[in-house]
């Protein structure tokens, strides 16, 4: 680091983790304190993270930024490294977004309050240490840190299964997380020179057999994360049994580790084994948009419907990682960053409604468009998002991605067709399930809706209408189905007026990262035009592997591996 130069992203991760350390000493008896102690970390934290990238970020730029490297257990060649790029700051920016909306969205939380916002804030540090982590070792811990407040999170304030679900949370994602410590030690210890730094990591020359290995153990690790099937049977139970605060994360920061992961070292660190392994994403991202998207057809629990659509919805980042175009690699970074802010929102408003219904069964509801209008219309405009309704981030991200894909050089014309088409049952599909959810929670659901109120109780209230979901019925005085708070409809709206914004300016986002996605993709394809040289006729074969054209051919003169 510059002797000039304030530590801005080591700030970032200590500040909530220190804050977490000093919640048990607060003066608190019934949990008021500590909930305005941690929205005001989670907000801090957020405005030095804006403070820090408007002044010192400079999105023109694909190369490191804000580099800080300090000696951290020397005899073990680990340090702390952390920096940003393109790749990283969207997403930091957004796990500071949703986590700190999260805490805000948690405001009556009764049980352990201390425990439950310490959590929050070491889950807070967690994420952002992974996105911004240089060293490989750096990020597996870091990754491992994060599983433990999720784990709690679900286990001790979570629904009837809650045990079951963030046991198997656990199970799946530190197992698959051992990939990460062993290709790290793999890659550390290939050549003549042990380095844990992931730039000098990505300079090493790997014996294919070992490339290919590694990016296998990797995909697991960071497939499990991203929900890629057959790996994501971990994510509706999660999403079942975790309060909406801990599901908008899940979705909206957790899922997007996966997507970072594969990115930053599948793609950067180990481009040669991509080429070989991305005919085998874009199928698997055809299967998770089928899959997911059927798939939540047959659920009645609303958050594990929003689940599975969350695993169709990934199908789309994998299209684009695998594209080899410019457009598609940046229309997957684009997604995660729309999905993240859409299946926040979705899971929060998810969580209102329980709040007032008890229940997250759908065919129990019906008929709460009448009790609770704003629920109902924020809920309409984060279905539109997600179905990717012209105007919303949804439409921007999955138009990249089908554009990026259909125009790439790098398949068959016969595999880039079925692909397309296959991936385009999932827009057919999406509306049909969402808006199905939409009728069955707020419009009538024709059954007869006395349960709450007899004909006794309705005498003298011709001016007041009975207020009803599907069997229960109450006076309005009386009605727990009351409507959306102030507090409420702010943070849906901070979710929905950026979902709006990056849907009619895309440009908005897309300036932050396009010069380091157009610089990973150039090395992806570099690898691609130098292994067409030594071995064309395989790569020209077949129907599930890119074709290489004439003149890739031709010798291709400064490859950097």
């Amino acid at each position: 680091m510059q002797a000039d130069q304030f530590p801005w992203l080591t700030a970032i991760i200590l500040l909530p983790l220190i804050a977490a350390a000093l919640v048990p000493v607060l003066p608190d008896k019934e949990g008021k304190n500590v909930r305005w102690y941690a929205l005001g970390v989670g907000l801090a934290d957020f405005m030095l993270m804006c403070y820090t990238f408007w002044n010192h970020y400079d999105a023109s730029s694909a190369s490191l930024q804000l580099v800080e490297t300090y000696a951290w257990i020397p005899q073990l060649g680990l340090n702390w490294s952390v920096s940003v790029d393109g790749l990283s700051m969207p997403l930091v920016l957004l796990a500071g977004l949703v986590t700190t909306l999260s805490i805000f969205a948690t405001w009556r939380v009764d049980r352990r309050p201390r425990l439950f916002y310490s959590l929050m804030l070491v889950l807070y540090a967690a994420q952002i240490g992974v996105f911004v982590a240089q060293d490989i070792l750096l990020l597996f811990i870091m990754w491992e840190v994060e599983l433990v407040p999720v784990y709690l999170l679900i286990c001790i304030w979570g629904g009837q299964k809650r045990r079951y679900a963030a046991t198997k949370f656990l199970i799946y994602t530190a197992a698959a997380s051992i990939f990460i410590l062993i290709a790290g030690l793999a890659m550390a210890f290939s050549g003549d020179t042990i380095t844990f730094d992931m730039v000098q990591l990505g300079l090493k020359d790997y014996p294919l057999p070992l490339e290919l290995a590694l990016y296998a153990g990797l995909l697991i690790a960071f497939g499990v994360k991203l929900a890629i099937f057959p790996m994501h049977t971990w994510l509706p139970d999660a999403h079942g049994e975790a309060s909406a605060p801990v599901s908008m994360i899940l979705a909206g920061v957790l899922l997007k580790m996966g997507g970072y992961g594969l990115i930053r070292l599948n793609l950067e660190l180990l481009p040669d084994a991509h080429v070989y392994f991305a005919p085998v994403l874009a199928i698997l991202g055809v299967v998770n948009i089928i899959y997911g998207a059927f798939s939540s057809f047959a659920q009645i629990n609303m958050k594990r419907r929003l689940a599975y659509s969350s695993i169709s919805h990934m199908g789309f980042v994998l299209l684009g990682i695998a594209s080899f175009t410019d457009l598609g690699i940046s229309g997957a970074l684009l997604q995660m960053i729309s999905h993240g802010l859409i299946a926040s929102v979705l899971f929060f408003l998810a969580g209102v409604t329980y709040d007032r219904t008890h229940t997250m069964t759908m065919t129990e509801m019906g008929g709460l468009g009448q009790a609770m209008p704003k629920v109902f219309a924020l809920f309409t405009v984060a279905s539109m998002a997600s179905l990717a309704l012209p105007g919303m981030s949804g439409f921007a991200s999955e138009l990249a991605i089908f554009v990026g894909m259909a125009t790439s050089d790098s398949y068959s014309s016969i595999f880039r067709t079925g692909t397309i088409l296959l991936a385009a049952v999932g827009l057919i599909l999406t509306p049909i399930y969402l808006l199905s959810m939409l009728r069955q929670v707020f419009y009538n659901s024709g059954e007869v809706p006395f349960a709450g109120v007899t004909e006794n109780d309705l005498i003298g209230t011709a001016q007041q209408e009975a207020v009803c979901f599907g069997t229960s019925c109450v006076l309005p005085a009386d009605a727990v189905f009351r409507d959306a708070e102030p507090r409420e409809v702010f943070i849906a709206a901070c979710f929905i007026a950026l979902i709006i914004g990056i849907g009619v300016y895309p440009k908005l986002t897309t300036d932050l990262y396009d010069a380091k996605m157009v610089a990973v993709n150039d090395h992806v394809q570099q690898s691609y035009s130098q292994l067409a040289q030594t071995n064309p006729h395989v790569y020209a074969q077949g129907f599930l592997v890119p074709s290489i054209s004439e003149p890739e051919l031709a010798p291709v003169l400064g490859l950097v591996k």
